[in-house]
């Protein structure tokens, strides 16, 4: 070797040593931050708009990652027929045609895609091989249930968005035809046909605390519910319903070779299913109880008639209260009466609602009733009316059902609505009269009409359904709000049902020496009773609960000072507090706290408590 090579011997050694620290190798790997590995892991069509790797990876395998890019439209075509052919990764390709079609669906605007999409999905989730079957850890088998429910949603919402259409129907695929079917017959619940289905993944909820979802397979909407004729026994409120659309796809691989497919929809109303059959498994059904509730109340009428049903005593019906359900009624589910406070509404029981709700443990076990009244009436009269509505939608029930559940009542009220509530559990004999007159009932010289209307409002007996009563900031000893001066003048624009005034001005011409109350000018509505000292403080005070009927306090109580110094800022502690009660708890808020999460949870615990023991009593048991 001559000098001269062995010096571009070592020039060639050396420089390539240099090179080699200088640069990377072909293969390797590289530290990258946390935020760039969270969205590798996790991108995907549904919640960036991206393909996730796994479909990147069949592009590549599949040679068609620049076909893609290039004429999306012809790459799908074939990816489609390489699907039909391949025998052993059906579900990594069935997984891709489903991500790609939602993507070329979303940016052309076409909803042949998104069927197609939702028919991949559907392929991907239930292969019809079982040596196809998906790891149950993969995070396609969620991603690939969204894009079912999504494409679905997106694939038969209306032009303007703002229901689904569900009904029989030929739709065209980018490789043939659907044929959907729908029965009539599916879209009806009890005595109910359900219509206008709006897509609730596509509402934001507002004035709720909390949103609930059960993930799983189908599209959740909150369908509008007309009556087919009378309600039975129970009315059933007239908001929205909470079902889930699923179309079953049988036979879908071979039905895809042919390039017809067969489609069926159907229709399942939450209260009833939480899953439906597939191949033999249960597969839990996408269900959104939240939105439904949020639409119903989303009507201004059921809010305006809260100051209307203070104000005006006929406003809401008539002679009688108003007993409404969110479901038919269900044997076996023990009912929880909700009875609302003054100048209120059902309404304000929504977050109790939706948080009871999504609690299985309590949804499989109660049903829940909602009582309106008309606020600014007296309390005996109301709680007159919520007995007998009571009454009669139980003897009712029984005669249908003669079910154990309806033996075992929880009544629930918040504010003037615990005071209607305890009324319905106490025997008082002649307690109220006594503070009306000095002599018998039957001695006095008034019409029939207001004889009834005494007997119904001051001698009470306890319902024998009602076993447990809850009460919420409620003034068992009056308000100190309600004696004041402005709650007075308040009180003077109150209307008093007819029948009612009816009554006082009978009463009215009798002698004076017969009634030991001034009744001349004297407010007699809800108000006035609830004023400490007031004849139905006093006598409630001599009232204990029947034999065999449990109490629960829930006393709020603003700030942080001593409970029994304090007050929510209507109600004092000590007016709340009742002595023989089973629990007494506190939470720190003001007085409506219906809301309050502490609240809820304690009704809660009440509640199990409740089924617990009426397992044992009635055989009840979940």
């Amino acid at each position: 070797m001559t000098r001269t090579q062995s010096h571009g011997l070592w020039f060639f050694i050396i420089f390539t040593a240099v090179m080699m620290t200088g640069c990377q190798s072909p293969v390797g790997v590289t530290r990258v931050d946390s935020e760039t590995v969270r969205h590798q892991l996790t991108k995907n069509v549904i919640s960036s708009g991206e393909t996730s790797p796994y479909t990147e990876n069949v592009l590549r395998v599949t040679d068609l990652t620049e076909a893609y890019f290039d004429d999306p439209r012809e790459a799908l075509n074939t990816l489609h027929h390489i699907f039909l052919a391949e025998e052993q990764r059906k579900g990594p390709v069935a997984f891709a045609l489903a991500e790609l079609s939602f993507l070329y669906a979303h940016k052309t605007n076409q909803p042949t895609y998104y069927l197609a999409a939702a028919l991949y999905a559907y392929l991907y989730l239930f292969p019809e091989d079982s040596s196809n079957h998906f790891n149950p850890f993969d995070p396609r088998v969620r991603i690939a249930a969204d894009l079912y429910n999504r494409s679905l949603t997106t694939g038969f919402i209306s032009k303007e968005r703002s229901v689904m259409i569900l009904q029989s129907g030929s739709y065209t695929l980018p490789f043939g035809t659907l044929q959907v079917a729908l029965p009539e017959n599916r879209l009806q619940w009890e005595n109910r046909t359900l219509t206008n289905f709006i897509p609730v993944a596509e509402l934001e909820v507002r004035g709720l605390h909390n949103r609930y979802r059960q993930a799983g397979i189908g599209v959740p909407l909150a369908a509008d519910q007309i009556p087919l004729g009378q309600e039975e026994g129970l009315q059933i409120a007239k908001g929205k319903m909470p079902v889930t659309a699923f179309m079953r796809l049988p036979n879908l691989m071979e039905q895809l070779k042919k390039g017809t497919i067969q489609g069926d929809w159907e229709v399942y109303n939450a209260y009833d299913r939480r899953t439906v059959s597939i191949q033999g498994s249960d597969v839990p059904l996408e269900i959104e109880f939240t939105s439904s509730l949020a639409a119903s109340l989303a009507d201004d009428r059921v809010w305006a008639r809260e100051l209307k049903g203070f104000f005006m005593g006929d406003s809401l019906a008539g002679e009688s209260g108003e007993l409404i359900a969110l479901e038919p009624y269900r044997p076996g589910r023990i009912p929880v009466v909700f009875v609302h406070g003054t100048a209120s509404g059902s309404g304000r029981w929504a977050d109790m609602t939706n948080d009871l709700m999504a609690d299985p443990s309590v949804r499989d076990r109660f049903q829940f009733w909602f009582f309106t009244y008309d606020t600014g009436n007296p309390i005996l009269y109301s709680a007159a009316l919520l007995r007998e509505t009571l009454q009669t939608t139980v003897s009712d029930l029984e005669r249908k059902y003669q079910d154990p559940a309806l033996q075992a009542m929880v009544v629930l009220g918040h504010s003037q609505g615990g005071l209607l509530s305890r009324l319905t559990a106490v025997e008082t004999g002649n307690i109220f009269w006594d503070e009306v007159s000095n002599q018998p009932l039957d001695d006095i010289k008034v019409s029939d009409q207001t004889r009834d209307l005494l007997e119904r409002m001051l001698f009470i007996t306890p319902l024998p359904t009602v076993k447990r009563l809850i009460f919420i900031a409620t003034p068992h000893h009056g308000s100190y709000v309600a004696g004041s001066w402005g709650a007075h003048q308040l009180a003077k624009f109150v209307k008093l049902p007819g029948r009612l005034m009816s009554g006082v001005t009978d009463l009215l011409s009798l002698n004076l020496d017969t009634l030991k109350l001034d009744l001349q000018g004297m407010n007699v509505g809800s108000v006035s009773a609830m004023e400490p000292g007031s004849p139905l403080a006093k006598g409630l005070a001599q009232t204990p609960l029947a034999p065999g009927v449990s109490g629960h306090s829930i006393i709020a109580v603003e700030g942080d000072g001593p409970m029994e110094d304090g007050n929510d800022g209507v109600v004092a502690y000590q007016s709340a507090h009742l002595e023989g009660m089973e629990s007494e708890f506190i939470v720190r808020s003001g007085h409506s706290c219906q809301s309050n999460t502490h609240t809820i949870q304690e009704v809660r615990r009440i509640l199990l408590l409740h089924a617990l023991e009426t397992c044992k009593t009635h055989g009840l048991c979940a």
